[in-house]
Formats: structure tokens, C-alpha cells, sequence
């Protein structure tokens, strides 16, 4: 008796120290006494759990070979079901089926009992090893064991799990002829089998089967119609819950209400919402704080910022049903609504109260400054955290990077990406992506290439991602061939593909043998098609679409799109109306780019009924227009002389909230002017610069347009009020006004606007001066010539940019005169027996301004490395 109790007690005092406890057990066990037996029965549970906890797999196995040859029939059976029940209840299922096995076969006429059974169907369940539950299951029914709806319960739910929900039905329907009855939780597990495959209807059916439901199978039934917009079949359940005397509780109003928001129906769900708050005395439950946090989403959501402000504020002053949840909720709403300042205080609010924000608090108001290009002002957020003694994160740092690559300042970015590993938050692949898509779009391909061979140095995964800024970059550089290249080695390399953009990234690793190999995928074919398209090569990008198609790649709309609009733009109208009806065979649908192209592809033809029909099925299929389909239907119309047309667009675009861009007006512009309407053509300006604002190129536009059609009076009025809103000058074709004028003879209105340009500090081409001193000098004006003479000759010594303004003497950049050249090649080669053009030139021989002709050669920029 005293070593019965002495190794079980010895075992505990040394369950840190297993291997001792494995060695004291072996020992009394594998000892010769009679008491042995009952020794092992008392001792086997306590050395098992110690050996699991140890995991020490091998010693478990031993254990098993000692029970079998140390123990009598007698107690080796209980002893083996002992070990297995162990077994499975720690979650070691392949040892618990071995060991189960071992069992069966050395006792196959006294087969387990159906709770062992049911023990193991759970411990198979926990795994989702389904082909080990069908195997017990198959094993029981042969040992004659009969089941119990328990095991019936765990079957079916094992198939639900595997999607094979007919046989978890048919297990279902013959329960009865089992001799089980199915229960509440039978009916409860197919139910929600059905509902998660998205199967409500397959649930409802078995609700139907007669077998008494309770509100959990309900409230299942009813979240799944909602979640599938299915509201009216939901409103029916909680009817015949209410029949069946079972009351809708508050989660069941929870799923109505979620459903409403989530389809945009926020009117209906603050009915219900209302309803819980006002008819206790219809036993309606009251709302929680997850009733609260869904309608203040569904406000936020639907832009309702008042009543949304108008819940919050009424929670916040109750004191109760408010989380950190329902803050999040709101700074997400008040961020996506724009109302940034708002959300900032509402941050500052929280932390004056107590109310501790969270990392996803601060992250909502930075990604919220960043977008909006407050990058400022998401720095002064990251300082309140460091306040706080919360630290960024990732997500924090990635959003703070991105802001930064948006707005072009790559160098920023890179300073906030060494911040981040300063303080130990390490960039993951989505933060570097951020940054070399931000490289490669700047065209600094060479530092792009270096912060690869970083990622891969550093073991950040390149992933598909990776590759695909890669594609669009060397794409948009004109660089195709190379991004077809590594398109077709990513499917035998993976990321190593990369290695073919030069010698600094040949030491690439290749992960062909890793299971997460990056592959091509939709975006990177979408890349180099349209990178074709837009070259020309379409046969080329036809071969690569067909290519995708091979490899189980299914095109898109986006892609779909690129070749229709290419069709359309080389006027092959046929072959984009094949590709059309390809693209409608294989179940993409026409979007707002593809009635675009089309309409621009059947405007090239003049085919102006077809492209009415287009416009009329984009209202039957409620596909908005917008500015550019707008844009192309004035276009079309314009060019076959249908200008009144186009301007009844113009009022159809403004009534319907459209706002027309400079294009739109450009369109209408330049056909009242090629007919000769300028006063209309004035009137459409003047809305114009109502609509776009005074734009330097509507001005230039209007400008030119009037003095091709000899309006010079007015262009020159319209040139005057240019000067004086200091735009840019170099679409403005002032040299021929200046020629004009001149031929016009009209040398004083000349003289005027060369010297009005002059005054406000404009630096323009020098051979404006020509034609103005050429008319001086025939009328005998030869001091007011010289004037000019030494005025234009000053401007070129200068090396001002033409066309800019210099509000200073001198516009120096870096210390140093910059120019994009002049005309002046043209002024000092011109001989059109000009007097004073020849004596100027003679003074230029003469060395006078000679030192600053090397400044008038084009500079390049050079970015330096940072």
C-alpha cells in the first residue's frame, strides 16, 4: 500500500524534472512484484502528462511498448484506454490514432465505449481532420458500438466543416433510423454549416424539419439573410420567432441592423433602432453598445455626420454604452468625411478625459492627415502619441512613408523609413513597396534597383507586388522587353526574375523551391499589355493576352478595356467590337471606360447615330457619364460640324452636376472660332473662367484662337489682361501678335506690349524685339530703335528663361543664372537686310556680350544621392 501512494507522489515532486520522473516510473514498473499492476493504474495518467508536458514524443512511445509487455490482459486494456483518452485530450491526434489502433487490434472483441468514441471525434474535430473522423466513425459502426446523437452532433458538424454539407445532411435525415433523435444543437450545427458556406436557404429548410430550434438557431438564420441583403426573409424569421413564443433578443436586432447599414438602408435601420429604445412595453430588448457602434457606423458611413455627432455625443453625456470602439468608430468617420480638424479634437478629447486612445485611434487621424497631405500636422499626431508612451508602428510609419511619396519628396521618405529602424520597428515588404514604387515613379530607377537588393539582403520577401512596381516602372521608362522578360522568368524564378535588371542584382536568391513562390498575376500582365498597346505592338500584346489565357490567368475588364480603347484610337472599329463581344462572352461588363473608347472610336468614323445608341444604353445600364464621355460626344459632334449640338451637352452636363474641364471648353473654343463665331465663342470663355477658374490655359487657348482668326484687336486686349495676371507666356503665340501688329502697322500698340512685358519683369524671347526695331528703323525712329536694340541684347546677355517673370533683377537659383535657351541662334543668323539687325550682330562679333553666351546652353539637373 505504501508503494501504491509513494510513486504517484514521487512522480509529482519531480514533474520539472521529467526524464528522472520517466526513469523512477520504468524502474517500479518493469520491477517483478504483484503490485505492479495496480501501481501502473494509480501512476500511468501522472507520467503521461508529464512526459506530454516535456514533449517528449519518443518516451510516450516507449511508454505504450511497456504498458504492452509489462501488463496482463486484465489491466492493460484499461490502461492503453487511459493513455489515449490522455492523448486526445492534449491534442496530439496522430499518437492518439496510433495508439487507438494499438488498442483495437491487441482487444478486437471488446470494442470501446461511445465515449472514448466521442473523445476522439472531439480531438479530430480540434485538428479538422475530417478523413480521421469519417475513419472512427466507420470503425465504430463495425465494433458495433451504437452512436449517440453527441456522435451524430460531432459527425456532422466534421463535414460542414469540410463543405461537404449534402452528406452532413443525409447524416442528418437518418439520425431517426439510428435510433437518435436529433436535438437543438443537431439542428443548430447544420444550420450554420449552411449559413457559412452562404446557403441560408439550405438552413431555413432544415429549420422546417420539425425538430424543436431554439433563439441561437434563429438569431444564426437571421445575421446570414441579412449579411446575403436578404432583409424581407429575415423580417419573416423574426416573425415566427415570435409565434413559436421564442422573443427576438438583442442580437437578433443587432443583425437586422447591421445588414440595413451595410446595404446602405440606414433609414430602416434607425427605425429599428428607434423602436428598441421606445417599446419596452412590447418586450423589444434594449439596444447595447454594439447596437450603438453599428448605427454610429452606418451614420458615418452614409456621410449623416450630424446624426452621428448627435448618438456620440448623446452616449458621451450618458456616461455609458461608449468604448474605445465607438471612438474608433467615429475619428474613422469624421477622417473619411474629411473633417480632419474635428477628429484631431476629438483625439485631444480623449486623452483631457481619461480616455486612453489605442495604436488604431492615432492611426486613423495620421493616415487621414497623410492623405489629405497634412504630413505636418500627422508629425504633431505621432508627437501626442510619444506623449502618451504609445510608440508607432508599422502601420503608422508605412502610412507617415506613404504620405510623404505621394507628394514626390522621396528624400522624407527615406528619412522616416531609417526612423523607423532607428526605433525599432522594422518595415515590412508593403513599407518598402511604398518607397520604391515612389523611386521608380520619380525615374530614380538606379536607387530603386539598391533598395531591392536591400530588401532581399535584409530577408524582406520580394513579393508579387514587388515585381509588379518593377514592370510598371521599366514600362513607363520605355524599357518593354525588359519588363516581358522578367514577367516570363517570374514563373520559373519567382522574385529572382529580378535579377535581370543589371549586374547589381545578379546575387538575387532564386525561390523556385519556395512554397510561396511569387508568381505573374492579372496586374502584371495588365501592365505590359497596356505598355504594348500604348507602343503600338498590339500583335505583340495579343500573344502575351493569349499567353495569361494559358496560364489560367482570366482577363479582366481593365484589360479588356486597354486593347478596346487601342482598337479605337488607331480606328479599327471592327476589331474593338470583337474584342467587345469576347469580353461580354467570358461575363466582364461594359464600364465608363469601354463606352468612352467606343465613343471616341465611332466619332474617328463620324458614325454619330451609333454613338447616340451608346449613350442611350449606358442610361439603361446606369452607367453615369462623366467629364469624358461628355468630352468625347463634343468632340465627335464638333468635327462634323454639329456645334450646337455639343453645346446642348454642355447645359445637359451642368444640370446633371457634371463639372466640364478645360477640355470641355477647349472642344467648343476651337469649333465657334473655326466657324467664325467669336462672340460665342467669348461667351463660352467667359463660362469658362466661371466654371474653371482664370486659367493660364484657357487664356492662351482663347488668345491664339482670336488672332488666327484675325481678331487682333481682341487678342490683344485678352494679352493685356494675361500680362497682367502674370501668367506663363509659352503657349501664348505673342511673337506673331508682335509680327501682326507690325505688318499692321501699328507700331505703337507693338511698342506697348513689348514694353508692358519688360515692366513686369518678364523674361521672353529676344526675337519679339525684331519686327518692332525693323518698323522703327524704316519710319526714321532710330533712337527709340537703339533703345530696343540694347534692351533685347541685355535680356540675351542675361540668360533670363523666356516666358517666366522675374519679380527681382535677377532670378538666380543655387548662385548660379539658369536658362532653357532663346531664339537667339535665330537672331544672330537672321539677315533680312535689316540695317539694325546687321549692326547688331556686328556688335555681337565684336565680343560685346560674348562671356554670357556659354550660360544660354541648356543646363542639366543633376539629383544627388541621399
Amino acid at each position: 500500500m505504501e508503494a501504491a501512494t509513494s510513486l504517484p507522489k514521487a512522480l509529482l515532486n519531480n514533474t520539472n524534472n521529467p526524464k528522472l520522473a520517466w526513469h523512477l516510473f520504468k524502474r517500479i514498473l518493469s520491477s517483478p512484484t504483484s503490485s505492479s499492476s495496480h501501481l501502473c493504474l494509480r501512476s500511468l495518467p501522472i507520467i503521461a502528462r508529464i512526459l506530454i508536458s516535456a514533449n517528449m514524443h519518443p518516451e510516450i512511445d516507449a511508454l505504450h511498448h511497456l504498458l504492452l509487455h509489462s501488463q496482463p490482459p486484465q489491466t492493460l486494456r484499461p490502461c492503453l484506454v487511459s493513455l489515449v483518452r490522455i492523448l486526445a485530450k492534449s491534442g496530439l491526434a496522430d499518437k492518439t490514432l496510433s495508439h487507438f489502433k494499438s488498442l483495437r487490434s491487441h482487444f478486437p472483441n471488446d470494442p470501446p465505449s461511445v465515449y472514448l468514441y466521442n473523445l476522439l471525434l472531439e480531438s479530430a474535430l480540434r485538428e479538422n481532420d475530417v478523413d480521421y473522423v469519417l475513419w472512427l466513425y466507420k470503425d465504430m459502426i463495425v465494433a458495433g458500438v451504437k452512436p449517440e446523437t453527441y456522435t451524430f452532433n460531432l459527425l456532422i458538424c466534421a463535414l460542414c466543416e469540410c463543405g461537404r454539407l449534402e452528406d452532413a445532411r443525409q447524416v442528418f435525415d437518418k439520425m431517426r433510423e439510428k435510433g437518435c433523435r436529433p436535438n437543438e444543437y443537431s439542428v443548430g450545427i447544420l444550420v450554420r454549416g449552411y449559413c457559412r458556406a452562404g446557403f441560408s436557404s439550405g438552413g431555413l429548410e432544415v429549420l422546417d424539419c420539425g425538430v424543436v430550434s431554439n433563439r441561437v438557431v434563429y438569431n444564426t438564420l437571421v445575421s446570414s439573410f441579412c449579411k446575403e441583403g436578404r432583409t424581407d426573409e429575415a423580417e419573416k424569421l423574426v416573425e415566427r420567432m415570435r409565434e413559436e413564443g421564442m422573443f427576438p433578443d438583442v442580437i437578433t436586432f443587432n443583425s437586422r441592423i447591421s445588414a440595413l447599414c451595410s446595404a446602405g438602408k440606414i433609414l430602416e435601420a434607425s427605425r429599428i433602432f428607434r423602436d428598441m429604445h421606445m417599446d419596452q412595453a412590447l418586450g423589444l430588448p434594449q439596444p447595447n453598445v454594439v447596437t450603438y457602434n453599428l448605427m454610429l457606423q452606418g451614420f458615418c458611413k452614409e456621410g449623416m455626420l450630424e446624426e452621428a455627432e448627435s448618438l456620440f455625443k448623446s452616449r458621451e453625456k450618458a456616461g455609458g454604452l461608449i468604448n474605445i470602439e465607438s471612438y474608433n468608430i467615429w475619428l474613422l468617420g469624421l477622417v473619411r468625411n474629411k473633417k480632419l480638424l474635428e477628429a484631431r479634437l476629438v483625439l485631444k478629447e480623449m486623452v483631457d478625459k481619461g480616455i486612453e486612445p489605442n495604436i488604431y485611434s492615432y492611426n486613423i487621424v495620421i493616415n487621414g492627415l497623410c492623405k489629405n497631405g497634412m504630413l505636418r500636422d500627422a508629425r504633431i499626431v505621432m508627437g501626442l502619441m510619444a506623449r502618451n508612451n504609445i510608440s508607432p508602428d508599422t502601420v503608422t510609419y508605412s502610412t507617415l512613408l506613404h504620405g510623404y511619396c505621394n507628394k514626390g519628396k522621396v528624400f522624407e521618405a527615406n528619412n522616416v523609413l531609417q526612423e523607423m529602424i532607428t526605433k525599432n520597428c522594422f518595415p515590412n515588404t508593403h513599407t518598402c513597396n511604398i518607397l520604391l514604387h515612389s523611386l521608380w515613379k520619380e525615374g530614380r530607377t538606379s536607387e530603386a534597383e539598391e533598395l531591392l537588393q536591400k530588401m532581399n539582403e535584409r530577408g524582406y520577401g520580394l513579393d508579387t507586388v514587388t515585381c509588379n512596381i518593377v514592370i510598371d516602372g521599366l514600362c513607363n521608362d520605355g524599357k518593354l522587353d525588359k519588363a516581358i522578360e522578367i514577367v516570363s522568368g517570374m514563373w520559373t524564378h519567382g522574385s529572382a526574375a529580378l535579377g535581370n535588371l543589371g549586374n547589381s542584382f545578379v546575387g538575387l536568391f532564386d525561390d523556385s523551391n519556395n512554397g510561396n513562390k511569387c508568381l505573374p498575376d492579372l496586374i502584371s500582365y495588365s501592365t505590359i499589355i497596356s505598355g504594348l498597346c500604348k507602343a503600338g505592338r498590339l500583335d505583340e500584346a495579343k500573344k502575351k493576352f493569349m499567353e495569361m489565357m494559358g496560364k489560367n490567368l482570366h482577363p479582366d475588364s481593365v484589360i479588356y478595356d486597354t486593347f478596346i480603347h487601342s482598337f479605337c484610337k488607331q480606328g479599327r472599329i471592327s476589331s474593338a467590337f470583337r474584342v467587345l463581344k469576347d469580353m461580354e462572352k467570358k461575363g466582364c461588363n461594359k464600364g465608363l471606360q469601354t463606352y468612352n473608347s467606343l465613343i471616341l472610336g465611332l466619332g474617328s468614323k463620324k458614325q454619330i447615330f451609333e454613338i447616340y445608341g451608346l449613350m442611350d444604353e449606358m442610361k439603361e445600364r446606369g452607367v453615369p457619364p462623366d467629364v469624358c464621355t461628355y468630352n468625347n460626344m463634343m468632340y465627335c459632334l464638333c468635327e462634323v460640324e454639329r456645334v450646337k449640338d455639343a453645346t446642348s451637352l454642355l447645359d445637359e452636363m451642368l444640370q446633371k452636376g457634371i463639372s466640364p474641364n478645360n477640355s470641355t471648353f477647349r472642344i467648343l473654343i476651337k469649333a465657334f472660332c473655326k466657324g467664325c463665331d467669336f462672340g460665342v465663342a467669348q461667351e463660352v470663355f467667359d463660362i469658362a473662367l466661371g466654371v474653371c477658374g482664370h486659367k493660364e490655359a484657357l487664356y492662351s487657348l482663347m488668345f491664339n484662337e482670336l488672332l488666327a482668326g484675325g481678331e487682333v484687336a481682341k487678342a490683344t486686349e485678352l494679352f493685356e489682361e494675361a500680362l497682367d495676371k502674370y501668367f506663363y507666356l509659352g503657349n501664348f503665340l505673342y511673337k506673331d501678335l508682335i509680327d501682326r501688329l507690325c505688318k499692321d502697322q501699328k507700331l505703337e500698340d507693338a511698342c506697348s506690349i513689348l514694353h508692358n512685358m519688360m515692366n513686369k519683369g518678364y523674361g521672353f524671347d529676344s526675337a519679339s524685339f525684331l519686327p518692332v526695331i525693323d518698323g522703327l528703323g524704316k519710319r526714321g525712329n532710330k533712337h527709340e530703335a537703339d533703345e530696343l536694340a540694347e534692351r533685347m541684347m541685355e535680356m540675351a546677355s542675361e540668360g533670363r528663361i523666356a516666358n517666366k517673370v522675374y519679380r527681382n533683377e535677377r532670378d538666380i537659383i543655387g548662385g548660379k543664372l539658369k536658362s532653357r535657351g532663346s531664339d537667339w541662334q535665330t537672331i544672330v543668323n537672321r539677315d533680312d537686310g535689316s540695317g539694325i539687325v546687321l549692326k547688331t550682330l556686328k556688335r555681337v562679333q565684336k565680343g560685346w556680350g560674348r562671356a554670357n553666351l556659354m550660360s544660354l546652353q541648356t543646363q542639366k539637373d543633376e539629383f544627388l544621392d541621399y
